[in-house]
């Protein structure tokens, strides 16, 4: 079996369903990453809530999609940022400055890069979201 970026997979599927107005998605594989990701992507209010289903092969999510994402995708390879090198980055994958958001690892978890220069935190990113 080739190995699945867990994330680029999330993302296509979170598109596709989006971009098909459906309500609700299923993703599988999972991974703990996804499941930060998915945390992030419903605190800043992208998608609604998620529940883990476990399938004995490697789990799902089911995903209430809310019609707020007009283009996501996983970021690679992870490149790494500190914490002033946002704007660089939101220039390369955002559409406009106040609109959407990159997700960041940082060693306080998962977040979105808005948080992370509040927080004053550097890291790498892994995806975004407008």
């Amino acid at each position: 079996m080739p190995a699945t970026n867990v994330l680029a997979n999330l993302f296509v599927t979170l598109y596709n369903n989006e971009a098909r107005r459906r309500s609700e998605c299923i993703i599988l594989p999972t991974s703990k990453l996804g499941i930060e990701v998915l945390r992030t992507l419903s605190k800043d209010g992208y998608i609604g809530e998620f529940e883990y289903i476990d399938d004995k092969r490697g789990g799902k999510f089911k995903i209430k999609l809310l019609a707020k994402i007009t283009k996501c995708g996983a970021i690679s390879p992870r490149f790494k940022v500190k914490n002033n090198e946002y704007t660089r980055w939101e220039q390369q994958y955002l559409p406009a400055y106040d609109r959407g958001m990159l997700i960041v690892t940082t060693n306080k978890g998962v977040m979105s890069h808005h948080e992370a220069v509040n927080q004053g935190l550097g890291g790498f990113l892994i995806g975004y979201v407008y």
